[in-house]
């Protein structure tokens, strides 16, 4: 069977796969952002404390394979509290956890990249701590991070296909059923591989113009 004819058997089950690993992506990018966030703020606090708290987890995050997180999330925890997690919901949690801990020194990058006289600034006007970085510093520092945050997002889709070993079926394990039925490997990974390219060209490229103007911005300015 060829290619034009394995997808043509095959496109409802390959847009499915696709279709859940879009979902998988912005379900675990949207929590990921606020767990970056929130632990890219306590990265800067003052209080070492917090720091220590953002540190441990950041390290622990970059420190492991992705495919241990997975196990450990799936296999581990239900094992030694006695309960079951359904399949996306332990993926959800594993990417949600891991790009959370990359988006975090993201964060932590932008702000620090905000020249520290903005915030000596918005404090002696009055502003409280809080407020003064919502308003004043981090509205600079997205300009600073948003193409490591949309790199982020190109990361965390690829790692969605790590989670065809628990059973996910996204992309990567609708291509392995199909071809447990048909026996045509080299076909089906082609078909797979091309349908993550596209994808993942399309956010580079968005990526790239959003650099750009960026870029002229600044210029600009």
């Amino acid at each position: 069977m060829s290619i034009p004819e394995l997808i043509v058997q095959n496109w409802s089950r390959l847009l499915g796969g696709l279709a859940m690993t879009v979902e998988l992506t912005i379900i675990s990018l949207i929590i990921a952002a606020v767990l970056g966030l929130t632990f890219g703020l306590l990265s800067v606090s003052k209080k070492k404390t917090l720091r220590a708290i953002a540190l441990v987890y950041v390290d622990i995050v970059r420190g492991t394979p992705l495919l241990v997180q997975a196990f450990f999330i799936y296999f581990g925890i239900p094992a030694a509290l006695g309960l079951r997690l359904d399949p996306n919901m332990a993926g959800i949690i594993t990417l949600s956890m891991n790009a959370g801990g990359y988006l975090a020194e993201i964060f932590r990058g932008g702000i620090e990249s905000v020249n520290k006289g903005q915030m000596e600034a918005a404090r002696s006007l009055g502003l409280p701590y809080s407020l003064a970085m919502t308003k004043v510093i981090l509205p600079q520092a997205i300009r600073t991070m948003t193409p490591a945050l949309i790199n982020q997002c190109i990361i965390t889709l690829k790692d969605t296909s790590i989670l065809s070993i628990i059973g996910i079926q996204e992309l990567t394990q609708t291509g392995r059923l199909i071809i447990a039925n048909n026996y045509q490997a080299f076909e089906m990974w082609t078909i797979v591989a091309v349908m993550y390219f596209i994808i993942i060209m399309i956010l580079t490229k968005i990526s790239k113009r959003i650099e750009r103007k960026m870029s002229y911005g600044k210029s600009k300015n």
